[in-house]
């Protein structure tokens, strides 16, 4: 497994971060202040969740003025996506394999 593919795993390993990140992709960027206000942990936390996320290249940050916004960043989840369709490959192949060997037991 990749490096890449590794460290998104990691960061996407917690179910707040992964919230976060899922919040981010689906409402577009937000302020530390609004995904505090529906994350359930304090702000330093968040704060926390944010910098895994971004050590990862999951979320991109800009500030303006003394608020710092956080976008997702989908496309990072590339080496995600190459991982799985490669296990996917892996098993449609032995359920093939399978799915002759069940029939030729049946004849």
């Amino acid at each position: 497994m990749s490096t890449a593919a590794n460290s998104l795993f990691r960061a996407l390993a917690d179910p707040t971060r992964r919230a976060i990140f899922e919040r981010l992709t689906r409402d577009g960027e937000q302020t530390v202040h609004a995904l505090t206000e529906v994350a359930g942990v304090s702000q330093p936390m968040v704060s926390k969740h944010l910098s895994a996320l971004k050590r990862a290249r999951l979320v991109h940050n800009r500030r303006q003025g003394r608020e710092t916004h956080y976008r997702a960043r989908p496309e990072a989840l590339a080496p995600l996506v190459d991982w799985i369709s490669h296990y996917s490959a892996f098993w449609r192949s032995k359920l093939d394999e399978l799915g002759d060997v069940l029939e030729r037991m049946d004849k």
